[in-house]
């Protein structure tokens, strides 16, 4: 029996490689390149080096442990690293596929009465296996997509980890401008404290009308206002960084308070062509699209027969002492072929067709969103540049004009109108350079984001 089984099992693989060749090979993939033509270059570039941890380029150690510490804690971004370790067993999932499926079988039956059982079989055991001959990679064209959607989710990850590490960077130089604010403020209440105390003596010598006094308070009321804002954007923002740290934000975390960094040289831009390669997004898009390019291969390959083998072998006997001594076995191939199913193959085709060029066309889009981001980034970064220069020699100028009014008003030449507008635009001048200032940051913290690729978060495919 044993060599009968040997010989059917060889008919039946001799006749599908037969089969397989005269039918011929399986059809191709089809174009899936970028839908731009002819990529410009950059209008702008740095000198710069760019490093995969780009945020090590502001010199900031607090920072870095902050980043560092958030890859590892935060729940955003670890929920979205087992997103990638499901897609990841869905892969070994359809791979399975490709392997016989074996399956063992036991059964036992004792019938009553004893005295009536005539025969019949009341132990059993079997071992059955069933096999799809990839004729024309169906399967493995499904396994692919599959991976290319694991892979996806990798770049998603990946992406989601250096959007993480912008808006940490991002908050905790928000957070250095509302302590700087802060404290500016706290000196600008004194400094219109003080004032009040003098303009007080001067009005009792009748040096100074009522009225200056009355506005003189109002600066110094609208200056505490300031203070109760910058006060809560300080609270506001050490909750969320310990949000984005995955701590409670009632833990009442204090973090340092350093000055906003001195931003390093414009980085290098490269070629367009290498930001596709380096940016994870794109790199999710394109592999989104090549799996959409698989899943309508697969869908194509559907249509095609189908080879499968089935084998079987079973163990029977009316007691167990006699189960091994009686055995049958059967083996059986089977052809497949779709004839009519009312269409509903080709429209699978067609909806997998339309959902690739979708994905093709979601890839150009995705690609040339990110050439507007550097573009912009760069734009910003040189105009607002010059903004915060722009209003350095605002303030400077604005602190020697009402120092020469100070001057004039204590020798009686000028109202104190003047002084108290000089002072108020000065201290508004000095609040508006702060925020210039971080607004070069963010600008310059979205442009690495830009360009940013790929870069070791501490988690392994083993994980």
């Amino acid at each position: 029996m044993y060599s009968e089984l040997r010989k059917n099992f060889k008919f039946l693989t001799f006749s599908g490689g037969i089969l397989l060749f005269v039918l011929g090979c399986s059809p191709k993939f089809s174009n899936v390149d970028l839908p731009i033509e002819d990529l410009k270059e950059f209008s702008y570039t740095g000198t710069g080096v760019l490093e995969d941890k780009w945020w090590t380029a502001f010199e900031d150690e607090d920072l870095n442990v902050l980043i560092d510490s958030a890859l590892q804690s935060n729940f955003d971004l670890a929920a979205t690293w087992q997103q990638f370790l499901a897609a990841k067993a869905t892969v070994s999932r359809e791979a399975a596929d490709k392997w016989p499926q074996i399956q063992a079988s036991a059964q036992t039956a004792e019938n009553f009465p004893v005295n009536d059982f005539r025969g019949g079989e009341n132990t059993q055991l079997g071992l059955s296996a069933s096999y799809e001959v990839d004729l024309w990679g169906r399967i493995r064209t499904a396994v692919q997509a599959e991976k290319f959607r694991a892979e996806a989710n990798l770049f998603d990850y990946r992406t989601a980890a250096i959007s993480l590490s912008a808006e940490i960077a991002s908050t905790w130089y928000q957070l250095q401008a509302a302590k700087q604010q802060l404290k500016i403020t706290e000196e600008q209440i004194a400094t219109n404290e003080d004032i009040i105390k003098l303009i007080r003596s001067r009005f009792v010598g009748g040096q100074i009308r009522a009225v200056d006094i009355l506005r003189q308070a109002q600066l110094l009321e609208s200056t505490k206002e300031q203070q109760i804002i910058f006060s809560t954007s300080v609270s506001l923002l050490e909750n969320q960084l310990a949000v984005l740290l995955g701590r409670q934000p009632q833990e009442n975390s204090t973090f340092e308070y350093t000055y906003l960094p001195i931003l390093p040289e414009l980085p290098e831009t490269g070629l367009p062509l290498e930001l596709v390669r380096r940016r994870p997004d794109l790199q999710q898009s394109y592999a989104l699209l090549l799996a959409a390019d698989r899943d309508m291969a697969s869908a194509v390959r559907n249509k095609y027969p189908r080879i499968s083998i089935n084998t079987r072998g079973q163990l029977r006997s009316n007691n167990f002492a006699n189960l091994f001594d009686n055995w049958a076995y059967s083996i059986a191939g089977n052809l497949l072929a779709p004839l009519f199913y009312g269409g509903q193959l080709s429209a699978e085709v067609n909806r997998t067709e339309a959902i690739k060029q979708q994905r093709l066309y979601e890839y150009g889009q995705t690609t040339l969103v990110a050439f507007q981001e550097v573009e912009d980034g760069l734009v910003q970064d040189m105009m607002q540049k010059q903004r915060s220069e722009n209003i350095e020699r605002q303030l400077e100028l604005a602190a020697k004009s009402n120092k020469q009014l100070r001057v004039e008003f204590l020798n009686g030449f000028s109202p104190y109108l003047d002084v108290l507008i000089g002072l108020d635009q000065e201290q508004q001048l000095r609040r508006d350079y702060v925020s210039a200032q971080l607004r070069q940051v963010q600008v310059r913290i979205g442009l690495y984001r830009a360009l940013a690729g790929g870069f070791e978060t501490g988690r392994t495919l083993e994980n």
